[in-house]
């Protein structure tokens, strides 16, 4: 079932005729998942004011390889480290994922598919000489401060 379009879609829809409809199952679905945001969430900021109270000064948002359209939460350029701070449902945490009642195979599809992009972006960073860590939104943000602290200052010392 789809939701009810907005005045704006219908008028996207008939400058883009090719526009494809909205996957969302209600109209409320759709609003909820627009309004996720892409960065500073609570979990991103909490892991950054515990990182920079460690002394450490990294970019926020930024794609490690030039060429590769991902996009790290953190990134320390000169010791090639770059951090992604995981959601336990988008990335399929073991202790926290929910499987959907609504469009279950949709996201089970989506949350599979997150999966193997993460692993060919590890990949991909390893490839080019780059430590990637993955901490998941329910970690302690001071624990895996200490934990990406320890890594840059491995990476920082071997260079």
């Amino acid at each position: 079932m789809l939701c009810n379009p907005t005045d704006r879609e219908r008028s996207a829809r008939r400058f883009y005729p090719g526009l494809v409809e909205s996957w969302a199952s209600s109209s409320g679905v759709r609003a909820s998942m627009q309004s996720n945001k892409g960065r500073d969430t609570e979990p991103e900021l909490a892991l950054r004011r515990a990182v920079h109270a460690l002394g450490l000064r990294y970019r926020v948002s930024a794609r490690p390889l030039t060429g590769v359209r991902r996009t790290a939460d953190l990134v320390f350029t000169k010791a090639k480290v770059a951090v992604f701070l995981d959601g336990c449902f988008w990335h399929g945490c073991s202790t926290h994922h929910t499987v959907a009642a609504t469009n279950a195979r949709f996201w089970a599809d989506k949350v599979d598919s997150n999966r193997a992009r993460d692993r060919d972006t590890d990949s991909r960073l390893l490839a080019a000489g780059w430590v990637s860590v993955r901490i998941w939104e329910h970690e302690d943000p001071l624990e895996a401060a200490e934990r990406i602290r320890d890594l840059f200052l491995a990476r920082r010392a071997a260079i």
